[in-house]
């Protein structure tokens, strides 16, 4: 952590810290997130949960209830594997604010409030450096996928575009995260709460079966699930369809849950770490 430390800080750093300007706590930022980065490739082993959450939901809904749902499990996994992009990205994203919760319980931000850094810097570099993460996970779904079948029917630009849109929702919702990491006290009780949240967003959607087939109540509640738009957007990019005004639907609602989440976040953020 030398490495950021500025040449000429003045010996009270948080005070340092509260006059560096937005460049500065820019690379701060990156640096920290290079930290997580490095942190995952030395320890390869954290990656274990990121890896084994795609292969278990592909494997399971495909060969369990593709025949079931759709006939036959080969016809099931062209519909799956969009869906579970998005499933992937949403569990993924739990671990941004369990990771921020326990770097503060085991005095991690002590150490970071005695450098001359940009305050936000640990918020941004944990963030970022869950890019890596989302990445991974959706690598290994899409490889899989791939492996057992499954086919893209629009072209490569279309297929970047997806895991782009996949990418930026768990950007956006990891502002959750990052919220229920603040306001909780033990990083144990962070994955149950936020988890409460997402499961009924994602398992209350279309990812696994058509919404026709659902109560009517819960057709309504399907029809308004964020997450039924994100999947409709990664159909259409994958398999093709009206991509267009898919994604534009996905795209406004990351900008309202961006635009909810992330000042919430931010102050809750401010508040533990003062």
């Amino acid at each position: 952590m030398s490495a950021l430390a500025e040449p000429g800080t003045a010996a009270r750093p948080e005070a340092s810290a509260s006059r560096i300007g937005l460049l500065r706590g820019v690379r701060h930022g990156l640096m920290l997130a290079d930290r997580s980065i490095r942190s995952v490739v030395r320890s390869p082993a954290t990656l274990i949960d990121t890896i084994i959450q795609p292969v278990l939901f592909l494997v399971v809904f495909a060969f369990l209830f593709g025949g079931e749902v759709a006939g036959d499990w080969q016809s099931y996994l062209q519909t799956l594997v969009p869906g579970l992009m998005v499933q992937i990205v949403l569990y993924a994203s739990v671990g941004t604010g369990l990771a921020l919760n326990t770097d503060i319980s085991k005095g991690v931000f002590d150490r970071f409030r005695s450098l001359p850094i940009a305050r936000s810097a640990p918020l941004v570099g944990a963030v970022l450096g869950d890019v890596v993460r989302y990445a991974v996970a959706l690598a290994v779904l899409l490889g899989l996928a791939f492996a057992m079948g499954f086919r893209v029917r629009t072209g490569p630009v279309s297929v970047l575009a997806a895991v782009l849109l996949a990418l930026g929702l768990g950007l956006t919702l990891c502002w959750f995260s990052v919220l229920i990491g603040m306001v909780t006290k033990s990083p144990q009780a962070v994955p149950g709460i936020v988890m409460a949240v997402v499961l009924p967003l994602t398992f209350g959607s279309n990812i696994f079966a058509s919404p026709e087939t659902m109560p009517g109540w819960l057709e309504v509640w399907v029809g308004v699930n964020p997450v039924s738009h994100f999947v409709d957007a990664a159909r259409a990019l994958l398999l093709g369809g009206d991509a267009l005004g898919a994604v534009l639907s996905s795209l406004a609602w990351m900008a309202a849950l961006f635009a909810v989440l992330f000042p919430l976040a931010l102050r809750a953020y401010a508040r533990r770490t003062r």
